[in-house]
């Protein structure tokens, strides 16, 4: 998406990213014939306005765009759907941090998911920004680009093959190694609950492994939830509750949008990213209800429901991940609608079993402007998991504090000493905002990004 940023500036038309707090005060040092113009056209300064100022040729010779209360990262994100035609400047002096998320803005603004037919690209570009990081933004942008994509694939293009080889490609590409394991040697690898899940499938489960950055760096570890389609299993969704699971690989495609910003910028970490890739769907061996399962960690679980089988993938990345001691174990998942319920669509949950590392994520979240809002995990809700012939079910009865237990089910497979934290969300913007089109989308990774840049930048 970088493409819209370009390096010359020469004939670029000057462009004003205004607050409306400020709007008095800016106006009345300007010259009094765009003081009249602004007054004649009606522009306030409101998020999402534009005023282009005529020149005496009757070109346009500036453009005075709202940002409203909006941070400049997303009052960027209209501009290049809604500017005309042409090469554009920012006239005026921004700080590193601002520069840097005007142009990541003003690139995801320009996203558009044109693979099975033709949508027209925005045509503005902008010069790149004086002050802003290029690595960062680019990276920033490459990244979220990279996740929608992959989500608003559908699953007949985009199965667990397609998922892992999509890792695969990106991670090569940055001297990762990659390594992959495929249907039953799933089994002979002892990782028998993404097995399980994804059997019932066409197309046989997987789980794509990727190393990357130097042996003695801090260890950051990241898994995510790659369910290519979740029909429910037995425990069959109704057809509107099945209609966008699609997306549901959406926490696979945020730990890749937030391993390529970490490769793209050279962060001084060990990484590592685990991705099991299925598909839950019915077959004549099809996982039951109230079978059981020997997980990978060694605790047996009993399959209360089939239709919570993003756990059951993720449990046993997560007990695969915590065997080497990361400094950071982080997963994403599209886990649980009563996160949704809890806090909508827009805000993911985070759960997390270090103070520490919680509030440096939500700390990072609102400086990215991509928050969190933190959920308990609750100790005595784990009774809910209990069974009557395995160590724990995978859901408990009634569905009461839904996304809590859900995240109590992954602490089994994380040792207490191992900092981890456990992100449940929606992947995926219902209606359009300015840079958040409408479709698949990157939540909470931004913010993650920025709190390993504090870190380890």
């Amino acid at each position: 998406m970088t493409s819209l940023l370009v390096d010359d500036a020469a004939g670029a038309i000057p462009l004003h990213l205004l607050k409306d707090s400020e709007w008095e005060a800016w106006i009345a040092s300007r010259p009094a014939g765009e003081q009249q113009w602004a007054a004649a056209t009606g522009f306030k300064a409101k998020a999402g306005s534009l005023c282009p100022i005529p020149g005496e040729d009757g070109k346009v010779e500036a453009v005075l765009a709202g940002m409203g209360d909006l941070p400049p990262l997303w009052a960027a994100g209209g501009l290049a759907a809604r500017l005309p035609e042409g090469l554009y400047r920012l006239a005026d002096l921004w700080d590193a941090d601002a520069a840097t998320d005007i142009a990541a803005g003003f690139a995801l603004g320009g996203y558009t998911f044109g693979r099975y037919k033709s949508i027209e690209a925005p045509t503005a570009r902008l010069s790149w920004p004086m002050a802003a990081n290029r690595a960062v933004a680019a990276a920033i942008a490459d990244g979220v680009t990279l996740a929608r994509d992959l989500i608003n694939t559908p699953a007949n293009d985009m199965g667990p093959e397609e998922l892992c080889a999509a890792a695969r490609s990106m991670a090569e590409r940055f001297g990762a190694e990659v390594s992959e394991l495929v249907g039953d040697e799933l089994l002979a690898e002892n990782y028998p609950t993404v097995h399980m899940v994804g059997r019932a499938g066409a197309r046989p489960p997987r789980l794509v492994d990727i190393r990357w950055g130097a042996a003695g760096a801090p260890k950051v570890t990241l898994v995510g939830k790659g369910v290519c389609f979740d029909s429910g299993g037995l425990d069959l969704k109704p057809a509107s509750g099945m209609l966008r699971m699609k997306k549901d690989m959406g926490g696979a495609a945020n730990v890749l949008a937030l391993a390529h910003m970490i490769m793209a910028t050279g962060l001084r970490v060990r990484l590592r990213v685990l991705i099991p890739a299925v598909e839950n769907l019915v077959s004549g061996n099809a996982m039951c209800p109230l079978d059981v399962v020997r997980t990978r960690k060694g605790l047996s679980v009993e399959i209360g429901n089939t239709d919570a089988e993003g756990r059951l993938i993720l449990c046993d990345a997560l007990a695969e991940a915590d065997t080497e001691n990361p400094d950071v174990l982080l997963d994403c998942a599209t886990l649980t609608g009563a996160a949704r319920v809890a806090l909508g669509t827009d805000l993911p949950a985070l759960f997390c079993n270090n103070d520490t590392l919680a509030a440096d994520l939500l700390a990072a979240g609102e400086a990215a402007h991509d928050p969190t809002w933190r959920l308990p995990l609750h100790a005595p809700y784990k009774e809910l998991l209990k069974s009557d012939v395995a160590d724990l079910n995978n859901v408990s009865e009634g569905g009461f504090g839904g996304a809590i237990t859900a995240a109590l089910y992954l602490e089994h497979f994380v040792s207490p000493a191992t900092p981890w934290a456990h992100l449940d969300m929606m992947a995926w913007n219902n209606s359009p905002k300015p840079g958040r089109p409408k479709g698949g989308e990157a939540q909470a990774v931004r913010g993650a990004f920025r709190m390993l840049q504090n870190r380890y930048g």
